[in-house]
C-alpha cells in the first residue's frame, strides 16, 4: 500500500529554498537524510511542511536520544532499594482523617486547588474512535469518563462555594476532538472560563538504528511525550502562569481512565500540606508481587518510582513479619504537586524529567515511499514519566488508598481493568454509599448509577431520607428491572 498523497498548492519561494537546502545538509551531517529521501515525489505543500516540522525538531536532543538507544547504558544495579513510609489506611483513624480533612476543605474554599486531568490518548484499545475521555463508562447510562469526573467536580464547586479549575491535557491527536466534545455536551455544566485544553508536545520516534521514521512520505513520525510531558506543557503553554493569577498553589493531578478518582480528596490535600511536601502519591496496596503496577519506593535514599519490571525477586517477593509484601505501595498517578516545584522540574526536563525509550511496533513508509505494518518491534518510542519528578521534591507525601472505592482503570477491552470491570466497580461504590444512607438496596445483579453531582457520597446520600429504591429521586438510576 502506497501512502496517500497531498495535493496543495503552496509553492515554495526562492527565500525558503535557500532555507531548506542548508536544513537538509544538516540533516545528512547527522545520518538522518533519508528524511528528505522522497523529497522530489513530494507535491509544494508537502515541502513545506516537511521543512517546517523537520525545523522544529532539536537535533542536540535528538543525537542525545539516538546514543541512548544504540549505545544503551548498563541498568543500575549498585542502586539501593527500600520501601517508602506511607500513611496507611489503617492507621488514618477517624479523628486524623477528620483534622486532615478540614484543613484540605479550607483549601479549596480558598481557590488554592486546580485540578488536572492527564487526558492526550485515544480510545483505540477499547475500540471506541476518539478521546478515551469521551468513552462511554456509566453503569446504566452512557455517560462518559469525563461527564463523570465533571460531576464530581460540579459537587465540590457547590459544596465549597468555589469557582474549582478543570485543566485538561489533550494531545495531538485527541486536543480539536475533546474542544469538540466539551462544547457538544455544554461543557458538562461547567463554565467555558473554568475549563482550560493545553496540549502535550510530541518527540520523534527513532527506528532500532537510530534513525528518524516517516509515517507518510512528507511527515516525520512523532508520539505524545507521555504523562511527564504535562509538566513541561504546563509551562511552555502558559497554563502554570494562569494557574498562579488565578491564586492556585497546588494542582490536584490524575488520567482521565480512572472514573473512581476521588477528585481533589480534602484528606489528600490535609495530608499534602501538613507534610509540607512538594509532591504527593497516592498508592494501592499490591494483591500479589505480580501485579503489573510500579512501586514507589526509596531509590538511593530518595523517593521515586520502580517499575514492575526493574523489581527485582528479592524485593518482589520480599514480606515482612507479617506476611505482608514490603514493597506494597502501587503508583496509581495520583498525585499533588506545588506549582513552583513544577516550575522548578519543567525549566530543567534534562535532569528531572529524561526521556525513557520502549520498543514499538510502529508503522511507517519505506525508502520507496511504500506504507510498512510491521509485524515485530521496529523502532523506539520515547516518553517523559511524571514520577521522575519526585526524587526532585524536598519532601514527598505517600498516602494509601482504598483501590475497592479509588481506582477502577479503563485499560484493556475486556478482563481486568476494562470497562466491564470498572462499571462493576462504580456500582459497587453506589451500592455501598446507599447502604450505609439505609437504603434497601435492589439485586445484587442490578447495576446503579448516581449522579455525583447531587450525590457524592454516603453522607449525600443520607441526606435525602429515603428508604428504598423507589423513593430514589432521578439522580440515582438502576438496571431495568432493578425498582420491581
Amino acid at each position: 500500500m502506497t501512502a496517500p498523497r497531498a495535493t496543495g498548492k503552496t509553492r515554495i519561494s526562492e527565500t525558503e529554498h535557500s532555507e531548506i537546502e542548508p536544513l537538509r545538509q544538516r540533516f545528512g551531517e547527522i545520518g538522518q537524510g533519508h528524511v528528505f529521501g522522497l523529497w522530489n515525489d513530494l507535491t509544494n505543500e508537502e515541502r513545506v511542511q516537511l521543512a517546517a516540522q523537520a525545523g522544529q525538531l532539536d537535533l542536540d536532543d535528538l543525537q542525545r536520544r539516538r546514543e541512548s538507544v544504540i549505545n544503551p547504558s548498563p541498568p543500575g544495579s549498585d542502586e539501593t532499594i527500600e520501601p517508602a513510609s506511607a500513611v496507611t489506611l489503617e492507621e488514618l483513624g477517624d479523628r486524623e482523617r477528620k483534622r486532615l480533612a478540614n484543613l484540605g476543605e479550607e483549601m479549596l474554599r480558598a481557590g488554592r486547588i486546580g485540578v488536572m486531568v492527564v487526558a492526550g490518548g485515544q480510545g483505540t484499545r477499547l475500540g471506541w474512535d476518539g478521546p478515551k475521555g469521551g468513552f462511554p463508562i456509566g453503569p446504566v447510562t452512557d455517560r462518559c469518563l469525563f461527564e463523570i469526573q465533571a460531576q464530581r467536580l460540579l459537587n465540590l464547586r457547590k459544596r465549597y462555594d468555589v469557582a474549582l479549575p478543570w485543566y485538561v491535557m489533550t494531545s495531538a491527536a485527541t486536543h480539536t476532538a475533546t474542544e469538540a466534545l466539551f462544547t457538544d455536551r455544554e461543557w458538562f455544566g461547567i463554565p467555558p472560563e473554568d475549563v482550560r485544553f493545553f496540549e502535550q508536545g510530541s518527540v520523534p520516534s527513532l527506528d532500532l538504528s537510530g534513525r528518524l521514521m516517516l509515517e507518510r512520505p512528507g511527515r516525520i513520525f512523532v508520539n505524545p511525550d507521555g504523562h511527564g510531558g504535562t509538566l513541561t506543557a504546563l509551562l511552555r503553554t502558559g497554563t502554570l502562569d494562569a494557574m498562579e493569577q488565578r491564586g492556585i498553589d497546588r494542582i490536584f493531578f490524575y488520567q482521565v481512565d480512572n472514573p473512581l478518582v476521588n477528585i481533589a480528596d480534602p484528606v489528600f490535600l490535609g495530608l499534602h500540606e501538613t507534610s509540607e511536601a512538594e509532591m504527593s502519591c497516592k498508592v494501592i496496596r499490591k494483591l500479589e508481587p505480580m501485579e503489573k503496577v510500579g512501586i514507589v519506593a526509596r531509590v538511593d535514599g530518595r523517593v521515586g518510582m520502580v517499575e514492575y519490571t526493574e523489581l527485582g525477586d528479592e524485593e518482589r517477593y520480599a514480606r515482612d513479619p507479617n506476611g505482608d509484601l514490603r514493597f506494597w505501595t502501587g503508583n496509581v498517578a495520583i498525585h499533588i504537586l506545588n506549582t513552583d516545584f513544577v516550575r522548578r522540574v519543567a525549566s530543567d526536563p534534562e535532569r528531572w524529567l529524561p526521556y525513557h525509550a520502549s520498543m514499538k511496533k510502529i508503522p511507517y513508509v519505506d525508502s520507496d515511499g511504500k506504507f510498512q505494518e510491521p509485524a515485530e518491534p521496529n523502532g523506539h518510542k520515547f516518553e517523559r514519566f511524571v514520577f521522575d519528578a519526585l526524587p526532585a521534591a524536598h519532601q514527598v507525601c505517600i498516602l494509601e488508598a482504598d483501590r475497592t472505592r479509588e481506582y477502577a482503570p479503563v485499560k484493556n477491552a475486556s478482563g481486568g481493568e476494562s470497562p466491564e470491570s470498572a462499571r462493576n466497580k462504580l456500582s459497587q461504590e453506589y451500592r455501598r454509599w446507599l447502604g450505609e444512607a439505609g437504603v434497601a438496596l435492589p439485586d445484587t445483579d442490578a447495576l446503579i448509577e448516581i449522579d455525583h453531582s447531587r450525590i457524592n457520597g454516603a453522607d449525600d446520600a443520607a441526606a435525602l431520607q429515603i428508604r428504598s429504591i423507589e423513593q430514589a429521586p432521578d439522580a440515582i438510576r438502576t438496571s431495568p428491572g432493578a425498582r420491581s
